[in-house]
């Protein structure tokens, strides 16, 4: 296996149209939504949610709150390198790229690409490798390792051509709090970003991120009940837009009121120190149809396709290559 791995870019349009992709993880938050008999009718709420939440920040010069409609594009990025049967292509991650439309200007304004982040080798990490490591009762939490291969596979991927080619700023990513850890509240507040929260101690999501080379911020935006976490490199408060930045809030916290509205469409705001609790029954449920005990059948089937196609097959070349990329 060369040194070098080559990347491919594509680019679906999320719309009440989109029907996932054979190559899709069936886990990610968009796939799951454009599956059933009110696919359409679910998009169509979902893109809704995102357009009104939008406006609600962007509320300036906007008195009819409806002046901006968010555009979104999936970015599937395939990972090629040569294999002795001749060249392997392997899904290797999706995200999403987002453009804002401005109804009264006619501009179509640069977003953020990143937001949502879905990957097979992770599913394979956290669902195949630390569930068997844990069985084996080594004595530590993670393997000294986890996450390395993905986060190298990653950091390479944003230093490529292909990524500069078509994007000039780098990615940032917006998921859930972790239900397992505590946030306080602190005197710092971003006009877009609003009220900044600490965490008790890194989760362990924050450091498989972290070998992305990325870090963790938690912000929660106003008219917002909890905080999300913005993994990202360079600097998250000065590189971006407040539309673009707005456009990254208002399409991460839609689906995270779809997925988890027991945290994100609680009745109750997060308070001066807050724990974030599944166990929550005091919250709202959306007009969007999310079935949350597939995805977590999926992420085992999606961890083993991975194991099976990617790990084995090619597992001594992976890493060599990882040796000779060490940071």
């Amino acid at each position: 296996m060369t040194n070098d791995f080559t990347f491919r870019i594509s680019t679906t349009r999320f719309d009440e149209d989109y029907s996932p992709s054979s190559s899709s993880r069936g886990t990610t938050n968009f796939a799951n939504l454009a599956r059933g008999e009110d696919r359409r009718q679910n998009l169509r709420n979902a893109l809704t949610m995102i357009d009104n939440r939008f406006n609600d920040l962007a509320h300036w010069d906007n008195p009819t709150g409806d002046r901006y409609t968010v555009d979104t594009d999936i970015v599937s990025v395939d990972l090629r390198f040569p294999a002795d049967d001749g060249e392997t292509v392997f899904p290797l991650i999706e995200m999403l790229d987002t453009h804002i439309v401005d109804t009264l200007t006619g501009r179509r304004i640069d977003g953020i690409v990143g937001n949502n982040f879905s990957s097979y080798v992770r599913d394979y990490d956290f669902s195949v490798l630390l569930p068997e490591h844990k069985a084996r009762q080594t004595g530590l939490d993670v393997p000294d390792d986890f996450g390395e291969l993905h986060g190298r596979l990653f950091r390479h991927f944003l230093e490529s051509d292909a990524y500069r080619e078509r994007f000039s700023l780098p990615p940032v990513i917006c998921i859930s709090v972790s239900s397992s850890k505590t946030y306080r509240r602190i005197g710092n507040r971003h006009p877009i970003l609003g009220v900044e929260y600490r965490q008790d101690e890194p989760s362990l999501t924050d450091r498989y991120f972290d070998r992305m080379g990325l870090r963790v911020r938690y912000f929660m935006p106003r008219g917002a009940v909890a905080p999300l976490a913005f993994y990202f490199r360079g600097d998250l408060l000065g590189d971006y837009s407040d539309l673009a930045l707005i456009g990254l809030i208002s399409t991460m916290e839609t689906f995270q009121k779809i997925y988890r509205p027991e945290i994100y469409n609680a009745n109750a705001a997060a308070a001066e120190l807050y724990r974030p609790s599944l166990e929550n029954r005091d919250y709202s449920v959306t007009q969007v149809s999310y079935d949350r005990e597939e995805r977590s059948r999926l992420a085992l089937t999606q961890g083993r396709f991975t194991e099976e196609n990617f790990v084995k097959p090619h597992g001594a070349a992976l890493e060599r290559w990882a040796f000779s990329h060490a940071v």
